[in-house]
């Protein structure tokens, strides 16, 4: 699958503070500062972190983040790439590369508002399942994104 020529006017949210927390409410986070980046990635290893066709996501930076109730187990998912989640309800909170250690990505769909974040584009496009669909318009990478 090729990039898509059409641009996204999805755009990360300009507010400040976000937050969100875990299935069984275990595990809160906030987030005091704005959204760097919003995607949606199609790689094996997030599709199984969450057990559905893709995993959206919003990146931060790392400074801006906190737990405010609760700590979550970590998973090493790959050398380089360390996931939390809710030890009781397993719930997947948080992404981080060790090339990126002052980024951090946030799952979308564990903030208390998903709507406010959006994803921009499809990234690992090439992974996702035969029947699973994108039809959101969204630009499609079939690896990661060149970031501009």
């Amino acid at each position: 699958m090729a990039q898509r020529a059409s641009r996204s006017t999805a755009k990360p949210a300009v507010r400040s503070t976000f937050e969100g927390g875990c299935l069984c409410g275990a595990v809160r986070y906030r987030v005091n500062g704005p959204a760097l980046d919003s995607g949606s990635c199609h790689c094996r290893s997030c599709r199984k972190a969450s057990s559905a066709p893709e995993l959206p996501y919003a990146q931060f930076a790392t400074i801006d983040f906190e737990f405010t109730r609760g700590w979550p187990a970590q998973y090493h998912s790959s050398p380089e790439v360390t996931r939390s989640f809710c030890r009781h309800c397993g719930s997947p909170l948080t992404y981080r590369h060790a090339g990126h250690p002052d980024r951090l990505d946030i799952m979308t769909c564990s903030l208390d508002d998903p709507d406010v974040l959006p994803p921009a584009y499809h990234v690992w496009t090439s992974h996702k399942p035969r029947w699973a669909t994108i039809g959101d318009g969204l630009p499609l990478f079939e690896t990661t994104r060149t970031k501009r």
